[in-house]
Order: C-alpha cells, then structure tokens, then sequence
C-alpha cells in the first residue's frame, strides 16, 4: 500500500490545510481535456506513451486502474527543486502547476475478466522521470493527480493505491485530443499613442508545439509592472521588448491561467515566463507598436 500523502511528502500541515493547499495548487485551466475533433475549435492530437498503472478503488469499492502516461505534446511544468517543493507545500502561497491530460474513463478487463473503469493521465516526460526519481514529486503528483481526476468527475477514490510491477498500462492507450482554440489576435500600430487594447479571447490553454520545442531563439528584454503597486493587483501590464520583429504576423501569442509564451518566427525571440497571478484570459489584450517595436499585454488578474 502506498503511505499517506503527509508522511509521503514530508509535510506539516493539518488535513484541512493540505486540502486546501492541493485545491489551489489543482490545475483546471490548463487541464487539457478530450475534444471530439468534428466539433468546436482545432486540437493537437496526443498519442501517450505508457509509462507505469497504480491500482486504487472508488468509494462504491470499484476497481480503478490509472494509466500515467508521458508525451512530448504536453508542456512541462517549472524545473523546482525538492527544497522548493517542500517551501510550496508549507506555504499558503499555491504557485506550482503540473500541466496534464486528464482523459475520458473507460471500460477495461482486469487479469481476472471482470469489468473496471481506467482512466489516462499524460504529462510530459521530463517531468515524468522526476517522479520516477524522487519520492517528493512522486506523492505530491499523485495526490494532484488523484485529486484532479475527482474534481473532474466528481467521484472518491482510495488513497490506499497500489502500483503495479509488471504492468505499465491497461487497455490500449487511446488518443487524446488537445484543445488549442484560435490564436489570440495581436493589434498592430504604428504611433507612440497608446490605444484602447483588444479584448478579444486569447488562448487559455498551453500546448507546446514541436516548432516551439525544437527552434527557441533567445529570450527578450521584458518589464511586469502591476496595478496598484501595493496588495492584490488588479491588473499586469507588461512590455516586451521586440527590436528585430518587423510585424505582428511573425508573433505568437499564447496566455495560459498564470503563463505567457511567446514565439517569434522564424527563431527570432522565444519567451516563456510563469506569473504569480491567475489571470483573466478572456479580457486579456495584446498590442504591438510597430514604431517603438514593443508589445505591450495588458493583463486582468482573477481577484482572491
């Protein structure tokens, strides 16, 4: 059996506190979830590669199998060390996220032939080899992960979970299919004048794509300001500096629940910051200055 999440990740909060701590630290924006591909906007198509099956019950005494998965297509989350980690943990402050694919459960057969519910979780690889390595990330994930598979269909499943040995999947693995919406549209101007920002809808999911993983170029200068300076803000602007973009169509823009990734083609500036703030990615706004050659975001933060 698997110990208890406190002993595993070593902390010292009370139940009420640990609970409340995983809801925050919980990723739900950027859970990428199943998409039928006839339907709504484009995706990204995910094919996971196994990579270890715990075994655990719901709370009717039903078999669960959970297939932890791994693919390139996932991004990872911030490289923290294990003192970070712990800090987090005891902190109030929840500021870590795994992004994950949580997929659709489906009907299996478990090695003696009777019926079981499966479900697919997929994270990027890297990520995966930390948890295979450290006993840290490897409950902290877990709990995340179990947590987040109830928030999402509203079900209990045991803690007391078993890892099986010689088994790294159960079924066949299926695609999942990755919600990216339409790019978010950038203003482009050419005076110093500062204009009313769009507020059209901006990504509020975050796929890598393999252009993005393989061909980074360096990082641009940039400067956060926020709004008002002391407390909650209400809002961020920031500017980033873009000397070698001549237009705004060489730009991608991507806003995830408290990320930016920027993409300048072809391999002109890549940036990819994490904030400390949920945003508002619907009112959210971007605007490229053709003359000072800065873009400037202006970003609505989600209130406490």
């Amino acid at each position: 059996m698997a110990a208890s999440d406190g002993s595993l990740l070593g902390t010292e909060l009370g139940d009420e506190e640990t609970e409340a701590l995983y809801q925050k630290l919980l990723l739900q924006a950027n859970e990428l979830q199943g998409l039928d591909p006839e339907q709504g906007p484009a995706y990204n198509t995910v094919a996971p590669e196994p990579g270890f099956c715990l075994k655990t019950k719901s709370e009717k005494g039903e078999k669960v199998f959970i297939n932890i998965c791994k693919s390139e297509q996932i991004p990872p989350p911030r490289d923290i060390s294990e003192k970070e980690l712990a800090t987090i943990l005891n902190s109030d402050q929840a500021d870590y996220r795994v992004p994950m694919s949580i997929g659709e459960p489906h009907a299996e057969l478990d090695k003696g032939g009777k019926g079981c519910i499966a479900y697919d979780v997929v994270i990027n690889p890297s990520f995966f080899d930390k948890i295979k390595e450290s006993v840290m990330f490897h409950g902290f994930f877990l709990t995340v992960c179990l947590q987040g598979l109830e928030h999402k269909y509203e079900t209990t499943l045991d803690r007391n979970y078993v890892i099986l040995k010689n088994r790294k999947f159960l079924g066949t693995p299926p695609d999942h299919y990755i919600r990216t919406k339409s790019k978010p549209r950038i203003e482009e101007v050419e005076s110093d004048v500062p204009e009313e920002k769009s507020k059209k809808s901006l990504i509020t999911e975050i796929v890598d794509s393999k252009e993005n993983q393989s061909n980074k170029g360096p990082e641009p200068e940039y400067l956060i300001l926020r709004e008002p300076p002391e407390g909650h803000p209400e809002f961020l602007v920031a500017e980033i500096q873009l000397p070698k973009v001549k237009s705004s169509k060489t730009l991608t823009l991507d806003l995830g629940e408290d990320r930016i990734v920027l993409h300048a083609h072809p391999s002109i500036y890549h940036l990819d910051i994490y904030l400390p703030y949920d945003l508002n990615q619907d009112e959210s706004g971007a605007q490229f200055n053709k003359n000072t050659k800065v873009l400037t975001l202006t970003l609505p933060v989600q209130p406490v």
